[in-house]
């Protein structure tokens, strides 16, 4: 469809949800709250980064990465036979095993009638206390991108790619109307109620940030509750194009968080603020740099 002709609004589920240690079990979870979505009249679900299994990246071990799997897959598989019998758009975020010693942290678009329509591999790796993912994630290499879907022009960024303007700015700069963010994101010590509020501020209003610059929805879909060192803040959120938090999920709780996204404000949005526009793209070599030095 043009980006001119108006089009009704698009209903938006995330998915925040507790991991417990069993994959069938947390798979089994994932497949009812894409299927109530879709009863409530969800578009396109998006499901939390890595929500077949608890956030094993606390640690080191060698063991977890017999969590992996490869894409497609079984997951792939069983969200596709849904997304196809409901005519939904499914981002799912999987530990893909893609060789013997090669795994990724991927996001799956899965679109309306089944098929895989793009994937994403994680291109920020963070290495911090209890989020070792330098141990266990190759760098994405498929760059930043989006998918035409049935529903809408989707790109999808994974978690510590939140943090990163370029992510975003590129992303949107591929076509993309809605940036959906998988995500398990929390507190991870016990630093007192006034900087767990303004960790939490941080990450959603630098995510508010990339949705007014670049004129897009952006949505995070968080998991909830302990894991061992961790304690997921949950609080998923929809933004429109002008930063709005459209509806944000409990801190404490399971939830389906559905929010109907018009996307003829994208353009509605950049008339107003041009910024793709009146970029200085004649200027911007020396992002490609490290630092800037002297």
């Amino acid at each position: 469809m043009a980006a001119h002709e108006a089009r009704p609004p698009v209903p938006l589920a995330l998915v925040q949800m507790r991991c417990s240690p069993d994959p069938e079990a947390n798979l089994a979870k994932a497949l009812d709250r894409v299927e109530e979505a879709a009863r409530r009249g969800a578009k396109v679900v998006c499901l939390p980064e890595l929500f077949r299994s608890r956030y094993f990246c606390q640690s080191e071990e060698t063991d977890c990465f017999r969590l992996a799997e490869p894409i497609p897959g079984p997951s792939t598989e069983a969200l596709s036979k849904l997304a196809a019998a409901r005519g939904l758009v499914v981002v799912a975020s999987l530990f893909e095993r893609r060789a013997e010693g090669l795994y990724h942290n991927t996001a799956v678009t899965l679109d309306a009638d089944g098929r895989i329509g793009g994937m994403y591999r994680k291109m920020h790796i963070p290495d911090d206390p209890l989020y070792y993912e330098k141990f266990y994630f190759t760098p994405g290499d498929l760059g930043f991108s989006s998918v035409e879907t049935r529903h809408a022009r989707i790109g999808t960024l994974v978690c510590w790619d939140q943090w990163f303007p370029e992510a975003a700015r590129l992303t949107a700069l591929s076509g993309a109307q809605v940036i959906l963010f998988p995500t398990a994101i929390g507190w991870q010590f016990d630093q007192g109620i006034a900087i767990d509020k303004a960790q939490h501020e941080a990450w959603e209003t630098v995510q508010r940030g990339h949705a007014i610059a670049n004129g897009v929805f952006v949505a995070a879909a968080n998991r909830v509750g302990p894991e061992e060192g961790i304690r997921f803040w949950g609080q998923s959120f929809v933004a429109d194009p002008f930063g709005r938090v459209l509806a944000r999920a409990s801190s404490s709780d399971e939830e389906i968080l559905l929010v109907e996204c018009d996307l003829g404000l994208v353009e509605q949005t950049r008339r107003g603020w041009p910024f793709l526009r009146d970029r200085r793209i004649d200027a911007y070599g020396d992002l490609l740099k490290r630092y800037r030095d002297g």
